[in-house]
This record gives C-alpha cells, structure tokens and sequence, in this order.
C-alpha cells in the first residue's frame, strides 16, 4: 500500500531547481511576506494533480504528514489528492474529510492552496447546510482563513447562491490585505458574470470606500463606460 513516502518521492523526481526561483519569488516566500519560509520544488500543477491520481488511496494520516511539509508541492498535492477522496466520499466520509481540512487550514497558507481547495471541500460540502462557519473564518486573524471564507462561496455562486458572498463580502471591505481584495474582488466579479444587476446593487452602496484593487477586480468584466463610472468614485 502507498504512503506519503512514494509521494514525497514522486514529487522529488520532478523537482526543477530554474523553475523553483522563479516561484519562491512569485509566492513571496521571503522575510516578512505572505509565505515566508514556504520551500518550492519547482513543479508545474498538472504534474502534480499527475502524481495525486497515482496516489489518490493514502491515508488522512499520511495526507497529513505532507500538509505539515514546508514544502508547497508536497501541501498542494496532499489537497489534490483529498479533493479527489472528497468526490468520490459517501456522506460520513465527506465529513471526516471536511473536519480534518478545517483542522489543517494552518497548513492551508498560501492563495493557490487555498483557491485550488476551499471551493471543493469547504464550499461543496457547506452548499446545502448552515454556513454559518464561514462568518466565523471569515473574521479569523489568520488571513488564508479569511480567504477560504470568501472562495468558498465560489460553489455557492456556481448555484445561484449568491447572499453569502455578499455578506463576507461586506464584512472584508476594510481588511488590510491586497490578498484579500483580489479574492474579494474576483467573487464579486464571478457573481457579476451571472447577475451583473446584483453585483452592482452592491457595488453602489460600497464602491466609494472599496479598497482599489478589490474593485478593479470586481468590475472587470463590465464595459468601459462602466468601469469609468465607479473608478471616478465621486
């Protein structure tokens, strides 16, 4: 039977040392950034969802022990391979698998782990229960939690839900962090691709304090005429 050590050993022989710079320095992983001390191999994400089908049967036990690695492929490889238990999970197990991400979200730190899993854990397994949850992650002091709540709604859009995002939405207004504007933005945009109407009920009660960058995200697929509109933020 598999264990994390044949995808720690997988993951070690696709290591590209020229491509792994260039991601420390995408991810920000230097002193004082948003993923200080996160260590890349180097490879590409469809090698890796690659090496997570060919593992797809470990344990939670071992999918843990690649969640606490200080090694970004070895963390987001371990959430492909949950992803894919999730999907194919009766009920109960779906929730033992939900327990044990939000037990990990620790390990969960950096935006495209959290971007690549919260929609199809959290969100999906949240799309027809109370989501109250979500307010609570949503006013977390750990910024990916914050994020999870937000990206999480991604589901919820997906099925014309859209007053959860709005809500988290609200509630993220004046966070601190660009990571959270973009996040914010980009649902807001997504709702906006499937009801502009909506999106801009709540763009124009809020759009004049918006952060910048949470809204040029979230009208970018309007016209220009549009977008002018709310950048001139009378």
């Amino acid at each position: 039977m598999n264990s994390y050590t044949d995808v720690e050993t997988a993951l070690q022989a696709l290591k590209n040392a020229e491509k792994a710079q260039v991601l420390q320095r995408f991810f920000k992983t230097g002193k004082g950034q948003y993923g200080e001390g996160d260590i890349f191999l180097g490879i590409v994400v469809p090698e890796q969802r690659k090496v997570s089908k060919l593992f797809s049967t470990i344990t939670l036990e071992d999918i843990h022990h690649l969640l606490i690695s200080p090694i970004h492929e070895y963390r987001l490889t371990a959430l492909f391979i949950l992803i894919l238990q999730y999907q194919k999970a009766d009920e109960h197990i779906k929730k033992n698998i939900f327990d044990f991400y939000l037990k990990h979200t620790a390990y969960v730190n950096n935006w495209d782990l959290v971007d690549l899993s919260a929609p199809n854990i959290v969100g999906d397994y949240l799309l027809m229960k109370d989501h109250s949850l979500l307010y609570i992650l949503a006013q977390s002091e750990n910024i990916w939690e914050k994020r999870i709540a937000i990206l999480a709604t991604y589901t919820f859009i997906r099925s014309g839900q859209y007053e959860d995002t709005l809500r988290i939405s609200e509630l993220l207004l004046q966070d601190k962090h660009d990571l959270i504007h973009k996040a914010v933005g980009w649902m807001l945009r997504e709702l906006g691709k499937r009801d502009q109407k909506i999106e801009e009920e709540f763009l124009k009660k809020q759009y004049r304090t918006m952060p910048r960058t949470m809204l040029r995200y979230a009208i970018e697929k309007f016209d220009r005429e549009t977008q002018l509109f709310y950048l001139a933020k009378p």
